[in-house]
């Protein structure tokens, strides 16, 4: 068995890469190297370079190493700039999916992991989120990841492939350095980079409707994230009948901006007050998951805390960039 990877160079991609290699998996990247880095990858894992939305790069690569399984993962994430950029991401996110469905469909792979978004739920209104929880994105990443979603199923059902979408929630940390968040797009690399220049972080926003008036989110080590995607795989080859399974993958626990920013601070060793900037488009007050379903169909929790999340992503960070100034 065979699974193709695709955007496994990039931050969350090299550590599902690894993961199931060192689980005996045998595995083949495809990534267009705008976020990747081939050095993330495990040492003789084969990378070919190009782009989901190629059809013809697709056919060949799905036949030459008889992929059976797919994990997908390439994607445009950041919310504001789905936001400026629906088009883009409409474009990137939905119709590179389904040139991907279709080379797949047609080379007879028989399972599909995909790779979703908390972001589909917008804000529920609810303490914890669960997977029935009504869908209603409130940006175009959001939307972008939904209409994924659906769009994994109707080709599962349509070909007899066999599918799961993760719905993730906020990812941080590192398994090791070297496999480290290089951008700084997400909040803890955004504060780290802050801090590295001498500069207060930002905190976007104060009076939404929680306890300290910052937004709360539910944080999950990105090695537990890969571990899950291990899990997904693992179930798909175990009962590889078609149908489909949509599961949560967070901790459960919420983390305002403001605790978070502290813990970052304390981590970090410069524990300056943050600054309040204007709220940012499209982010919801409060999205915390029930990973309740997880446990139950993939045998999958999390098993790491906040504290080692940043901890982790700190050692990364001074890896990539160098000591502070």
């Amino acid at each position: 068995m065979t699974w193709l990877i695709t955007g496994g160079a990039g931050y969350i991609g090299a550590h599902v890469a690894r993961a199931m290699t060192e689980a005996g998996e045998h595995t083949v990247v495809l990534d267009d190297l705008s976020a990747g880095l081939p050095a993330r990858l495990p040492p003789g894992t084969p990378l070919v370079t190009g782009s989901v939305s190629d059809p013809r790069l697709l056919k060949g690569l799905l036949a030459e190493h008889a992929v059976t399984g797919v994990v997908h993962l390439a994607a445009r994430k950041q919310v504001a700039e789905s936001v400026a950029r629906p088009t883009h991401y409409y474009r990137e996110n939905v119709g590179g999916l389904a040139t991907l469905l279709e080379a797949a469909a047609e080379a007879g792979v028989g399972r599909f992991v995909f790779s979703s978004s908390a972001a589909v739920y917008g804000d529920p209104g609810t303490d914890l989120i669960t997977e029935d929880a009504p869908c209603a994105p409130v940006n175009p990443y959001g939307e972008t990841k939904l209409a994924g979603e659906w769009l994994v199923r109707a080709a599962g059902e349509a070909h007899g492939i066999a599918t799961t979408c993760l719905r993730y929630f906020n990812v941080a940390g590192a398994a090791a350095p070297e496999l480290a968040d290089t951008g700084v797009f997400n909040i803890v690399p955004m504060v780290f980079d802050r801090l590295t220049r001498g500069e207060a972080p930002r905190i976007f926003g104060d009076d939404y409707p929680t306890p300290d008036g910052t937004c709360v989110r539910d944080y999950i080590h990105v090695a537990d994230l890969a571990e899950a995607h291990l899990a997904a795989a693992r179930r798909l080859t175990a009962t590889p009948t078609p149908g489909d399974l949509t599961v949560n993958v967070g901790r459960g626990e919420g983390v305002s901006v403001r605790e978070l920013v502290t813990l970052i601070g304390e981590v970090a060793g410069d524990t300056r007050p943050a600054v309040v900037e204007a709220r940012r488009p499209g982010d919801a007050p409060r999205a915390v998951a029930s990973a309740a379903l997880a446990a139950k169909e993939l045998g999958w929790t999390a098993r790491r805390g906040v504290r080692e999340m940043v901890e982790s992503a700190w050692r990364g960070w001074l890896s990539h960039r160098g000591t502070r100034r």
